[in-house]
């Protein structure tokens, strides 16, 4: 997939991420170093759930935004080098943040439709 895809679908997540307010959002963020090996014993993983409330994009810092109740979550935009749809309402970010540090960010949403 070529950059300008990439970014289109990216984008297009965002611009449609409104249809999912109000729906149970599960976070579950992984940090790695080696993106060819994902072993659980060599990935730290932390999970978080709330109800979308609202999302946005910070131009300055170039963040993508997801917020609930007491959560608030930032995906940098320039940091992508990964997306793509996971399965119905599942979708995937990875993001690089050195040499081999990885974040990786899979959003399930509990949407009824």
């Amino acid at each position: 997939m070529n950059t300008k895809d990439f970014q289109q679908e990216i984008i297009a997540f965002f611009e449609n991420i409104d249809k999912y307010y109000g729906s149970k959002t599960e976070i579950t963020e992984g940090l790695c170093t080696d993106m060819k090996n994902l072993d659980a014993n060599l990935t730290t993983w932390n999970l978080s759930e709330f109800d979308l409330i609202r999302s946005a994009y910070r131009k300055t810092g170039e963040k993508l935004m997801m917020e609930g109740r007491n959560m608030y979550y930032e995906i940098s935009a320039d940091r992508i080098i990964g997306f793509e749809q996971t399965g119905r309402h599942k979708f995937e970010f990875i993001e690089l943040y050195g040499n081999s540090v990885f974040r990786i960010t899979k959003i399930r949403f509990h949407y009824k439709y």
